[in-house]
């Protein structure tokens, strides 16, 4: 068990009772298929001096009878700590509680962890997930970064993402990046594409607006733009990137509550030369893409070098080999061309001996450094890569570690990288804590040149080493990690600390470090007033995380403790000190409610009413639409020409599917419609009615594409297959194909841009025997339908009609028409009549044609019974 699933139990099972949507003892109808719809997926982000809290809120529909299994997950940063998580479940809240846990995680070991969980839905019931987690942003490269991961998995009607940040210090280089993925290409310029297309919908697409210290961030893409990155609902991660001014000296201090956090990021300090032992995995497992891209990345960091620094290149399999023996040498172009070569030759064979690796490249540097020709002032380090665990020599971790401290001594620290998914990676972890070096894992599917290159950039400008800092004796107490080996440009050191003296009118604090020249020394007196700095850094924020965000410096302390009980836990060499730091850590984690290597989530319910919530039908204004069939079908044809509107009824039978619209072999567009049948009212002539449950549009260009639409749902299955509901406003829009759904009211299908239908949506909230729920079709736009287009709407496109005189007495027979229709040399016997339409908001006069529209219709109304909903026939003829 580890921290990416984590343990969601429900206390009511253990007692007898039983989890939501299922009956104890009993399974559960829970059907695979029938997947719960996302009604509103909504992120939001408050960044208070770099602290970070994020609350997700995520509401879930089970639209069927039966029972449905609802996954809930997300992507949080590996240094994030879940903080909260509540279920609402069929009218009852499940609220989180942490636990200690008998037995600690695994450490996390990726960017990204999964937070996961599954329940049972009732049918026809929702289920609300709220998830918060908090982070302390880390400084790297000169910028800070905050990863939002979007990956509902389906495209979501309500999808938005609100980020703000706020800070003491005024904001600088604010940016938004595209959407990024490791498993995913090509959304970056999707985004782009999408950015510098529609640029004047701010409120659709990324806005940033930067006044000094406050900063608003919004991303709310539609179903549209959702699909346009990505029909499955995998968008990817949105990324801001930010720095804040700073001032050259001390840092920034803020006091809230009782705590304080201090800042440090000095700039403007001459570079501190560095002496790095590069040690390299050339094993067999590194063949093909893996060595390609560390050679890349070892090129350019060749050019990186600057001539004060030291280096030598070792590497590793079977057999150890060193570039330069018993030497670092200057980085001089005449040797960074020979340690080309070196890589450049490196062929990978053998196995994996990491123990006798690391021990050369100590060896190696340990000897440099007790040269007396070598300078004072620098820093040392080992950069060591490896995509495997140990084969070859000593392969137990133990051992390996005892043997690397006492290789190190504490003179030079150890930098780890791994590579792939077959790396000890813990191996890696403790071997960098334990050496006060950093480590990093790259995935089997990134791009390892490029993260090798963005590691060797954070830690290749040392600017000061030795770095100690203090505070008024007496007056703190508690404080997290004060003493840093090294200080690398662009990053930053975070120090908190709670206050023991909390009447003293100041915090004395005092740096010292050394650089490439001197020993510096750097101090200042924070005044703690109760309106110090930090009092007012949460103003502008919404109320959505409460009293949590205005407490931020004491979970800042509360966060860095954490991480830093856990680091020590891992440094811990007996059990004994082991077991104090493993309790430290733990009563810091319930304290803060966070969920961690080393607690669990357990889920306790408490009943509380909820209502249901209310979809309300968006309103429809009606154009004039010239052919339209609603209703029982009633077929309406107004020719605006002739200044004349006809009408007839259709009387199928139930399950017939009608050609409404057959222009396939030129336009590339058919639509169908079937039919379902119901009870006659009482007193009417009719046996039955019957009403459109399903219109079908076949778009034949550039691809073969279907659109099925019912009262509840619309279906796209084209190259992908998408499903959206009718209740809930939503639109897709593709290159030559746009489908939008007006919640509760219609749906247009539009093709090409001079090609248009719209399904109106007729459900009933308490039918009779004689109500179906049903659809009315209209042609809004036919500009692109040809000439040929036929059907039983169709064939009127390009037709015009006109009155003639009544026949003599009796040449009628007994039909007794008010009228007579010239329709392509044919007399149709119409009368007067009145027909509502727009489901029964608008009334319209027309002549109506008896009999299934004989003669007026070309052919038989049978002629126009089609065998399957998506079948396109035969243009020739009906």
């Amino acid at each position: 068990e580890c921290l990416a699933f984590p343990a969601l139990k429900f206390p009511s099972a253990r007692r007898g009772r039983r989890p939501p949507g299922q009956e104890w003892g009993q399974r559960s109808e829970v059907s695979g298929k029938n997947k719960p719809h996302i009604q509103e997926l909504s992120i939001k982000t408050s960044v208070i001096s770099r602290y970070a809290f994020t609350a997700v809120f995520c509401s879930m529909l089970n639209r069927h009878s039966a029972a449905a299994e609802a996954v809930f997950q997300i992507q949080i940063p590996a240094a994030a700590y879940v903080s909260n998580f509540t279920m609402i479940i069929g009218g009852r809240v499940y609220q989180s509680e942490v636990r200690p846990k008998e037995k600690a995680a695994k450490p996390r070991n990726g960017k990204v962890e999964l937070f996961r969980t599954t329940v049972s839905i009732p049918g026809r019931n929702q289920a609300v997930f709220l998830l918060m987690y908090e982070e302390l942003l880390q400084r790297r490269l000169g910028s800070y970064e905050l990863v939002t991961s979007l990956r509902p998995l389906q495209l979501v009607s309500r999808l938005s993402l609100d980020v703000t940040i706020v800070d003491h210090a005024p904001i600088v280089d604010l940016e938004v990046l595209p959407l990024r993925s490791e498993k995913i290409t090509g959304l970056s310029s999707t985004l782009n594409h999408i950015r510098s297309r529609d640029a004047n919908e701010q409120t659709q697409f990324p806005s940033v607006n930067n006044p000094e210290t406050l900063a608003p961030v919004t991303f709310s893409p539609n179903i549209v733009q959702q699909a346009q990155i990505s029909t499955s609902g995998v968008l990817g991660d949105f990324v801001i990137r930010y720095d804040v001014q700073r001032d050259t000296g001390i840092g920034d201090i803020q006091v809230l509550n009782g705590h304080f956090v201090h800042y440090f990021a000095p700039k403007d300090l001459p570079v501190v030369p560095k002496n790095v032992v590069f040690v390299i995995d050339s094993s067999a497992s590194m063949l093909g893409k893996k060595m390609r891209q560390t050679k890349d990345a070892l090129f350019t960091i060749l050019r990186d070098l600057r001539p004060a620094d030291h280096f030598n290149f070792i590497s590793f399999s079977n057999r150890i080999k060193v570039w330069q023996p018993n030497a670092l040498v200057p980085a001089t172009p005449l040797n960074v061309r020979d340690a080309k070569k070196f890589i450049y030759t490196l062929i990978p064979n053998g196995g994996t001996n990491i123990d006798g690796a690391i021990q050369t490249g100590s060896a190696l540097l340990r000897d440099y450094l007790s040269d007396p020709n070598t300078g004072t002032n620098s820093v040392s380090l080992i950069i060591f890569l490896t995509d495997g665990r140990p084969t070859i020599g000593e392969t137990q971790s133990a051992s390996i570690l005892g043997n690397t401290r006492s290789a190190v001594q504490e003179k030079f620290c150890i930098f780890t990288i791994g590579i792939g998914n077959d790396v000890d990676y813990r191996l890696l972890e403790r071997m960098a804590l334990e050496n006060c070096g950093m480590t990093r894992r790259i995935s089997e599917e990134a791009d390892a040149s490029a993260m090798l290159k963005g590691f060797y950039n954070e830690i290749g400008t040392p600017l000061l080493s030795d770095i100690r800092v203090n505070y008024t004796q007496n007056s703190v107490g508690y404080v997290t990690q004060s003493l840093f080996t090294n200080y690398f440009n662009g990053s930053e050191i975070v120090v908190a600390g709670k206050l023991t003296d909390r009447s003293a009118e100041s915090l004395h604090v005092q740096v010292t470090a050394s650089n490439n020249e001197r020993l510096i020394t750097m101090e200042t007196d924070v005044p703690l007033r109760p309106k110090a700095v930090g009092s007012g850094v949460t103003q502008g924020l919404g109320s959505s995380l409460g009293s949590v965000a205005a407490d931020f410096v004491r979970r800042v302390w509360g966060f860095l403790s954490v991480k830093e009980g856990l680091r020590a836990r891992l440094r811990s060499r007996s059990s004994r000190e082991r077991e104090e730091q493993t309790q430290q850590a733990t009563n810091l984690s319930l304290t803060f409610h966070f969920l961690t290597p080393l607690t669990h989530m357990v889920l306790d319910h408490r009943a509380v009413s909820l209502t249901e919530p209310v979809i309300q039908p968006v309103s429809f204004d009606q154009p004039g639409f010239p052919l339209k069939t609603d209703g029982d079908p009633h077929f309406v044809v107004e020719f605006p020409l002739s200044k004349l509107t006809v009408c007839f009824n259709i009387n199928g039978e139930p399950g017939d599917v009608l050609r409404l619209v057959s222009d396939h072999q030129y336009s590339g567009v058919t639509v169908n419609g079937r039919l379902i049948g119901a009870p006659a009212p009482p007193g009417s002539h009719k046996k039955q009615r019957t009403y459109f449950s399903s219109v079908a549009v076949v778009m034949d260009r550039p691809r073969r594409t279907y659109i099925e639409v019912t009262p509840t749902k619309v279906i796209l299955d084209g190259r992908d297959r998408i499903v959206l509901p009718c209740h809930a406003t939503a639109a897709v829009e593709g290159d030559r194909l746009s489908v939008a759904v007006v919640g509760g009211a219609n749906v247009t299908v539009t093709v090409g841009g001079n090609i248009s239908f719209v399904i109106l949506l007729h459900r009933y909230k308490s039918p009779s025997l004689y109500q179906r729920d049903h659809l009315g079709f209209y042609i809004g736009n036919s500009a692109g339908l040809s000439p040929r287009c036929h059907g039983l709407l169709g064939q009127f496109l390009h037709e015009e009609v006109g009155v003639a005189p009544l026949p003599a007495p009796g040449d009628a027979g007994d039909l007794n028409p008010s009228a007579f229709l010239k329709v392509k040399e044919r007399s149709v016997p119409v009368v007067r009549k009145s027909r509502r339409i727009y489901d029964g908001k608008q009334n319209v006069d027309c002549w109506f044609a008896r009999n299934n529209a004989e003669k007026l219709i070309d052919g038989r109304y049978e002629d126009y019974v089609t065998a399957q909903l998506f079948d396109t026939g035969n243009t020739n003829n009906a």
